[in-house]
């Protein structure tokens, strides 16, 4: 069976929001994981079918690209938000924002597949402050290269019911009775998952939006203080947050990237909070202008 669209990194928080969207307008979505159990609520929908591949091995990624319509549409969601420090990125970046971008390209080309959806971050900089950064900046480098019918999102934070910010900071001040807070001034301008899955699908009908890189971001900018404070209210907890120096942040940072747990907070996190994550004075506000969404706002997904 040929499918509408191959998308790339779907079974995550984005991805599975994405996919329901593009099979509720019709598409067939060819949808690959390495991790099946962990996309079994995606097995609810008809037209998305699970494939068990590792999309880092290059054979692969051509199996995958050879069952694509010709007409069809390739969407990389890729992205993983830690690494071990090292210039200008680590190796876990490189592979999942340089290296993988590159071969999935490559594989298109071989089986004459031209649509290619991109997912960068706001704030994507090749001589950005942190390596997520730099690695998602050469990535967009990659994709401007590739001679595709591309499209590139750099959205800001994004939120939703199972996002890993809010959420997160939900769940720390629910056990945490006083919260220090480093960068409380650090600005961000979160987007609605639902609002981005919308922008995608809509893009692979738009022709004018080939060849275009979008900041997608929420009606209203927030400090990271007001964030912290707006999951705690989400939260129903009486939690205090304290300011604390620049210092105390990284220094916590430094003790997340060593706990035998998940990484909640790396220094490289820290790195990227340096450049506000807003829309630049004179971007185009893409999703009301470009694609015709009303945004949804932080506190009316509350």
């Amino acid at each position: 069976m040929k499918y509408d669209i191959l998308l790339i990194g779907g079974n995550g928080f984005v991805g599975s929001v994405l996919a329901a969207k593009l099979q509720m307008v019709g598409y067939s979505v060819l949808l690959p994981t390495s991790h099946l159990a962990a996309a079994r609520n995606l097995r609810v929908l008809p037209k998305v079918h699970l494939e068990d591949v590792d999309v880092h091995e290059f054979d692969g990624l051509q199996n995958l690209c050879a069952r694509v319509k010709s007409n069809g549409a390739v969407i990389n969601l890729v992205g993983v938000l830690h690494d071990k420090p090292a210039q200008p990125y680590g190796k876990i970046f490189k592979a999942a924002h340089v290296d993988l971008p590159k071969n999935i390209m490559t594989a298109m080309k071989i089986h004459g597949l031209k649509r290619y959806l991109h997912m960068s971050a706001l704030g994507a900089d090749v001589n950005g402050p942190s390596m997520y950064q730099r690695s998602k900046g050469a990535g967009e480098h990659e994709v401007k290269a590739s001679g595709l019918d591309w499209t590139i999102f750099r959205p800001s934070v994004i939120f939703g019911a199972h996002d890993q910010f809010i959420n997160l900071f939900s769940t720390l001040t629910k056990w945490l009775p006083v919260l220090p807070l480093a960068n409380c001034e650090a600005q961000f301008q979160p987007v609605s998952v639902e609002d981005v899955a919308e922008a995608f699908v809509k893009s692979i009908k738009m022709p004018q939006t080939i060849h275009q890189s979008y900041d997608l971001v929420g009606p209203v900018a927030y400090s990271m203080k007001q964030i912290v404070t707006f999951a705690a209210q989400k939260a129903k907890t009486t939690c205090a947050i304290i300011p604390v120096p620049a210092f105390v942040g990284y220094l916590q940072a430094l003790a997340f990237e060593f706990l035998p747990v998940p990484t909640l907070m790396s220094r490289d996190n820290i790195a990227s909070m340096k450049v506000p994550n807003v829309l630049a004075m004179n971007a185009t506000d893409a999703l009301p202008v470009v694609f015709g969404i009303s945004r949804r706002s932080l506190e009316g997904a509350g």
